[in-house]
């Protein structure tokens, strides 16, 4: 299904926010260059955005300028750092997971060092447990999907859906923003959102990103 698109006119019209706001950000990376659509109207080229996207784009920007610099901001929505390896004891000590569900993550996880991508993992499968939506064994499905999914989609263009039907657990992975139809008897149990949960991490990590 193509994307809905809204125009640069009502977009800056629905967020409130002005040219020079829009292209700042933009210039500071918070916005993708691919974001910005020129398409062909009756009236000449004009440009288009992602609706969804930008909507939600520019709310999270408003939310975070208040404390955070727009270089700050930037950084959040930059693609995952790779160059972020932290101990299992640096990692507790940051305290935005369970010890517990750490301890079980890394009885699965045969490396002394976590990379980013392995953090991300671990807060994820934090999130499913603390949530008692997700049996243990279930988590660890959705985690192995998960790896899976984000070497072949990359690293953070990826949503997890977790469903059950009839009691039977089931989960599966498509690109982000795509649209799913389910069966009237399947209830969707989460939905992880890898580029939300890499925004979210990296604000939590701090200084260490």
């Amino acid at each position: 299904m193509e994307e809905e698109l809204i125009s640069k006119k009502e977009l800056l019209e629905r967020a409130n926010i002005s040219y020079g706001q829009l292209y700042r950000w933009k210039r500071k990376g918070l916005i993708p260059e691919d974001w910005f659509i020129r398409k062909a109207t009756y009236t000449g080229q004009e440009t288009f955005f992602p609706r969804s996207k930008m909507l939600s784009r520019i709310e999270k920007i408003k939310n975070l300028k208040e404390d955070v610099s727009l270089d700050d901001i930037a950084d959040v929505f930059s693609p995952s750092p790779d160059d972020v390896v932290l101990t299992a004891d640096e990692f507790k000590q940051k305290g935005i997971i369970s010890p517990d569900v750490l301890s079980i993550f890394l009885k699965d996880h045969s490396e002394s060092h976590l990379d980013f991508h392995e953090i991300r993992l671990a807060y994820i499968f934090n999130s499913l447990l603390m949530s008692g939506n997700v049996s243990l064994d279930e988590g660890r499905l959705a985690l192995d999907l998960l790896r899976t999914s984000l070497l072949r989609f990359g690293n953070t263009n990826v949503d997890a859906i977790l469903t059950r039907k009839l009691g039977v657990f089931c989960c599966f992975a498509v690109p982000c923003g795509s649209t799913v139809c389910l069966d009237k008897d399947m209830r969707q149990v989460s939905l992880i959102s890898i580029p939300a949960v890499t925004e979210e991490l990296k604000l939590k990590l701090g200084g260490n990103i």
